[in-house]
């Protein structure tokens, strides 16, 4: 019984993982299609404003009692912001796939620094290669705007400290987090960005569209997130989010008519071989020292 527990405990929060990099990575592809109606600003702006409200709304934050240092959950809010305004201005000028594949600089930077096994310097290897093959870094690479991709290392860095600030404050504040976080995040960009976008952001037909980012690509994937940081190790976590180049080219695929190239198809396999590694290894070690206990 308290093995099958145990496994249960490590599969929920990869689970709670996939389903939040699918949404988000559809609320991006829906995202890239609004750019050329209110601009990647406006966009963002929307995002964070219907996102946060839709969060407070179902976490009722008011009720928290913030307790303890307080300074892990402010910059949680802020690497939130910074990352959604970076990336969604990397994907106005690089494919989906490229952007996600460039920001996951930052969560694979956290796995190395945290990781003290051999075997999980094997799946970070094979997520890198899996990068490597995604990115053109053929005779294409001269076709990849270097300003949009800067954007994307960017939104990268704030990715790997949204994971460090936002594992520390949910552990300390809990679900909520993501609900204050976002409120944070808010407040410190939506009124930048909303000043940069066009001004149809502020046109009724817009708002459908809005809400429906919103709720894919930050209030129901940020809750998800909130969730398994709280329940994995941050290298765990940091690996397992090298399905998302892979899940970003192919919503690229889908919905933007974006393609890829046959060494590309190899990176999404390295790609989701590292994180199934990944997956399997840390519930072994789980499983082993349960048992050594």
């Amino acid at each position: 019984m308290a093995l099958s527990a145990l496994r249960g405990s490590t599969l929920l929060p990869v689970l709670l993982i996939v389903i939040a990099m699918l949404s988000i990575q559809s609320g991006a592809a829906l995202a890239k299609n609004l750019f050329p109606m209110i601009g990647a600003p406006g966009v963002t702006a929307l995002r964070l404003a219907l996102g946060a409200l839709i969060l407070c709304i179902i976490f009722k934050p008011w009720r928290m009692r913030i307790q303890g240092n307080r300074l892990p959950l402010i910059l949680y809010g802020l690497t939130l912001g910074g990352m959604n305004f970076l990336f969604y201005l990397s994907i106005r000028t690089v494919p989906l796939g490229m952007a996600v594949a460039l920001e996951f600089t930052g969560p694979i930077a956290v796995a190395i620094f945290s990781s003290r096994r051999a075997i999980d310097f094997l799946w970070i290897l094979l997520a890198l290669t899996g990068m490597w093959f995604l990115l053109p870094l053929d005779n294409d690479i001269a076709n990849v705007d270097m300003q949009g991709a800067l954007y994307a290392i960017g939104a990268g860095t704030c990715w790997a400290f949204y994971i460090l600030f936002g594992k520390k404050a949910g552990t300390n504040h809990g679900p909520a987090t993501v609900a204050v976080g976002s409120f944070v995040a808010a407040i410190i960009f939506c009124p930048i960005e909303a000043h940069l976008a066009d001004a149809a952001l502020f046109s009724p037909t817009i708002l459908p569209l809005g809400i429906a980012i919103a709720i894919l690509s930050t209030a129901l994937p940020y809750s998800l997130e909130m969730m398994a940081l709280t329940c994995l190790p941050a290298k765990t976590f940091s690996t397992l989010m090298s399905m998302e180049p892979a899940i970003a080219a192919l919503s690229g695929i889908l919905f933007l008519g974006e393609h890829l190239l046959p060494t590309q198809w190899l990176a999404l396999f390295c790609i989701i071989a590292s994180s199934l590694g990944a997956t399997l290894t840390v519930k072994s070690a789980r499983i082993n020292d349960s048992a050594q206990g």
